[in-house]
């Protein structure tokens, strides 16, 4: 506690850097994974391509990736430019498989009445398929937010300040409460990150907070295999 309190101005300034790290990543991760994920829906042929290549992509070793980007991003090895290309990668790597079920799973009936009323391809897309979608893409942005807010600590081993660096600094150090409050640190940034995210999507998509037909009480449901309105 005593290392906490003479040094709760260091752990405010990269609680900082470590979320400047970690939300351009989410956010271009996210952008990037949609039109992606929509492609792999749209075109089966290059659904499986795309699908495995996100695969291989999300197993290559966070910290040989990082050490690995510089020779193609021409980005120095302990630039927080080159961890936040790793991080849209791996992000992107999650979303966009994320991103497919999603529009898999806007019902064919909809996007034809969508048509049917005078969309276009791109007005049902935006209008249509992508609020359905959006509960769907929500939970895997979920995901991302937590994977990121935990890869962003591994740039510390290459010299990138975050979090991370209460972990190296106080093992080299054999600080523990150093450590601890790095681990703290990082869960509650995953955590508030993570809330804000449900947050806006409940703002942003107020049907997603509807009962699903799964969870319809009994009497409901045998009123509808009779036919009868619930």
């Amino acid at each position: 506690m005593n290392w906490l309190v003479q040094n709760l101005g260091l752990v405010g300034e990269l609680l900082l850097v470590h979320l400047a790290l970690s939300v351009p990543a989410i956010i271009l991760s996210f952008v990037i994974a949609i039109p992606i994920g929509y492609l792999a829906h749209r075109q089966r042929w290059a659904r499986g391509v795309l699908l495995t290549l996100c695969g291989v992509l999300y197993a290559i070793p966070s910290l040989a990736l990082f050490i690995a980007l510089p020779a193609i991003t021409g980005f120095g090895i302990r630039s927080p430019l080159n961890l936040v290309v790793a991080l849209t990668l791996y992000g992107v790597a999650v979303m966009v498989r994320t991103a497919a079920d999603a529009f898999d799973a806007v019902s064919p009936d909809t996007r034809l009445a969508a048509t049917a009323m005078g969309y276009s391809a791109v007005g049902r897309f935006w209008a249509v398929e992508l609020p359905l979608a959006g509960p769907v893409l929500l939970a895997g942005l979920r995901v991302v937010i937590v994977s990121t807010v935990s890869l962003v600590t591994v740039g510390a081993v290459i010299g990138v300040q975050s979090l991370g660096s209460l972990f190296t600094d106080g093992f080299q150090r054999g600080i523990v409460a150093e450590i601890v409050t790095g681990i703290v640190a990082t869960m509650s940034l995953a955590l508030v990150l993570d809330a804000l995210s449900v947050l806006a999507g409940r703002l942003l998509l107020p049907w997603a907070r509807r009962a699903a037909p799964g969870r319809r009480s009994s009497s409901q449901a045998a009123q509808i295999e009779a036919g009868e309105p619930a």
